[in-house]
């Protein structure tokens, strides 16, 4: 067939090849798709496997799993396209029941790509139809009156560890961690770490952070983001599995700022993609 693609996969990784480390963001790299090359390629890997990747990526099935394991999520909203176009005043209607401000995201997209934060119910419609232009599925979440934005790096591994608070300190017109706040705008925002947080609230978000890992079936690494509310109450956001990895990055800051150096994180990663490589190898696939 004219234009037509051959895809082939090797069934065991090249001997060159020890392991490989992710440094994909977004759909087509952190949502499942290459962790499942990389499976089929019988290579080991760093981070999330299939299932915790495409999870992690997904915020409405990453939200109804988190809500089934008990934790606090703001409410929110699942928005699928088709429905929108057959119904889009009873959508909007339902969807401003809920506390403004909202934010509005499509469902499987990262960097606050085609994120709009609404004011009211007036701006619903073309903030809706601003995610679907990056996604069938849209998320819509009731917002917080300027909440702080609290970070935890988890670290996998048989006994995992959990990075000390950071906080994103948000000075931007968006109002909120956006697209321009995050990469346009040098002053749009700035780190804080370690956040300025009372022991308890320290211990409350590394025990959110690491429910959060481990209810959506993470491993190797992970960046939970949690939001704290005027009442000294912590939220679950979400879940980023390939966090960023530059010098300026929050994961590696965070983990360094609990004692575990560049050099050291990078090592035990490789470890534990290689450690959870050979388990994987040995396991029986037929009786």
């Amino acid at each position: 067939m004219s234009g037509a693609l051959e895809l082939a996969v090797e069934a065991h990784a090249p001997a060159s090849v020890d392991v490989v480390f992710p440094v994909l963001h977004g759909p087509m790299g952190e949502d499942g798709t290459v962790q499942g090359l990389l499976e089929l390629s019988g290579l080991p890997y760093v981070g999330a496997g299939v299932l915790g990747s495409a999870v992690g990526m997904d915020k409405d099935v990453m939200k109804r799993l988190l809500q089934q394991a008990g934790l606090p999520l703001l409410p929110y909203l699942t928005v699928r396209q088709p429905r929108f176009a057959r119904a889009r005043a009873a959508v909007l209607s339902e969807v401003a029941q809920l506390t403004f401000p909202v934010f509005v995201k499509p469902a499987n997209l990262g960097s606050s790509v085609g994120v709009s934060r609404v004011l009211s119910p007036e701006g619903l419609g073309a903030a809706i139809d601003h995610a679907f232009e990056f996604d069938a599925k849209v998320v819509i979440e009731q917002g917080l009156d300027h909440p702080r934005e609290i970070e935890c790096a988890v670290l996998g591994g048989d006994a995992p560890l959990v990075s000390v608070p950071g906080e994103i300190v948000v000075d931007h017109p968006d109002g909120f961690y956006s697209y321009a706040a995050k990469y346009l705008d040098d002053t749009g925002a700035t780190t804080r770490i370690p956040a300025e947080l009372d022991a308890l609230e320290i211990a409350e978000a590394q025990r959110l952070s690491l429910r959060t890992f481990e209810a959506l079936e993470c491993e190797g690494m992970a960046r939970v983001d949690l939001f704290l509310d005027k009442e000294r109450k912590l939220w679950v956001n979400e879940i980023n599995t390939i966090p960023g990895f530059t010098r300026i990055s929050m994961y590696p800051k965070l983990m360094q700022a609990s004692g575990v150096t560049p050099r050291e994180l990078v090592s035990r990663l490789i470890d534990d993609a290689l450690a959870r490589g050979e388990t994987k190898s040995k396991r029986k696939t037929s009786t």
